[in-house]
């Protein structure tokens, strides 16, 4: 009697999986993901999507027999699709007589690396026909000026998306300026009405790096529902955000990956994070940490989602170059499928910032 209750209950369940699913905001964009568009007819050819290698029928067989490297997930490609079904939705928006979406960048300071990311920004806004522009301060700028900028912005009706550049000089109040911004114009989803939003599972800005987590395992087709995922990693603008994205409820306003989720961090020991790594059947990774994720923490056929960004030494060229939380080479050999650094989690992030433009310039979300 108890067997079949629970055998009952789980075919609800699967039931209510079955049923359709509230729909998200409509961008003008190419139609769903793997998980809302209905399976293949029987001999139909399989679906192959942007960023993910086709196999053929006789690679699908030798795997069953012998085991082969994960699949690499080409964020770069990927991005390359999404951007092309954000510029149709923005030439789609424009033809009905609207104004061409803006994005307004607040650049302080000169870190290199803020200005690579927002060069990489602004060139990939161009290609799908959003509007951009840099508004560039010194690293002694004042936080009264900064508000004062971004209250201008706020209610300057040609500028659909605000956004500044992280980090902020250490005299400034990241959060103070981040909620600066009105919510509605907040692309990158850090004001606290768009995070509150987000946690209560209704529709919202989502943070960039974390919507394109998000993108990566719904196209890719990396099942979600009753599995285990480690995220490791716990600010407020990236491991957060992703955690909630992959533990909340499937049916909600803002669907989630119905997953249950750990969170580690820095403080949380070696040895018990391999202990939760060896059992995820998801590992993302976005600790600032080289090498952090090695192979002997990772099980069979995991799926592997580097966020990391770090620049170290390399001892063959005597240069810098990029690297991301895991030991990429070694964890492939195990891996189901894994994103790499650079070419993987990026370029998904600039794409989905620019999603999230078109959806603030279409007013789709307030």
């Amino acid at each position: 009697m108890f067997i079949l209750f629970i055998y009952e209950s789980h075919r609800e369940r699967e039931r209510e999986r079955q049923r359709p699913r509230q729909r998200e905001p409509d961008l003008g964009l190419d139609p769903g993901t793997p998980g809302s568009r209905p399976g293949p007819k029987a001999g139909a050819k399989p679906l192959s999507h942007p960023g993910i290698p086709d196999t053929g029928p006789a690679e699908r067989r030798d795997s069953i027999f012998q085991r082969h490297d994960a699949i690499i997930i080409s964020g770069t490609e990927m991005a390359k699709q999404i951007q092309k079904e954000i510029q149709r939705g923005v030439e789609s928006w424009i033809s009905l007589g609207n104004r061409r979406p803006h994005l307004s960048i607040i650049l302080v300071g000169d870190n290199p690396a803020s200005h690579t990311y927002v060069r990489k920004k602004i060139r990939a806004a161009s290609a799908v026909g959003i509007c951009s522009e840099i508004i560039l301060k010194p690293k002694d700028v004042s936080q009264e000026e900064l508000l004062d900028i971004t209250d201008q912005l706020n209610m300057d009706p040609r500028v659909s998306g605000i956004l500044v550049q992280l980090p902020l000089p250490d005299h400034v109040d990241e959060r103070t300026v981040c909620n600066g911004i009105a919510p509605e114009k907040d692309v990158d989803g850090f004001h606290i009405i768009n995070i509150g939003r987000l946690c209560l599972d209704q529709h919202s800005l989502i943070p960039a790096t974390a919507s394109a987590v998000w993108e990566i395992i719904k196209r890719t087709g990396i099942e979600t529902f009753g599995k285990n995922v480690v995220v490791a990693g716990r600010s407020k603008n990236v491991g957060m955000p992703i955690a909630m994205l992959l533990h909340t409820d499937g049916e909600h306003e803002r669907p989630g990956g119905d997953a249950t989720v750990t969170i580690a961090h820095r403080y949380t020991p070696k040895e018990q994070l391999k202990i939760h790594t060896q059992l995820a059947d998801i590992i993302i990774v976005a600790a600032g940490i080289p090498k952090l994720i090695t192979s002997d923490m990772v099980k069979e056929g995991a799926a592997v989602i580097d966020v990391g960004i770090n620049y170290v030494h390399d001892p063959v060229t005597g240069k810098t170059k990029l690297v991301g939380d895991v030991d990429f080479e070694a964890v492939k050999k195990k891996a189901s499928f894994i994103t790499p650094v650079p070419g993987g989690v990026g370029p998904m992030t600039v794409a989905m910032l620019l999603k999230n433009t078109l959806l603030a310039a279409k007013k789709l979300i307030y």
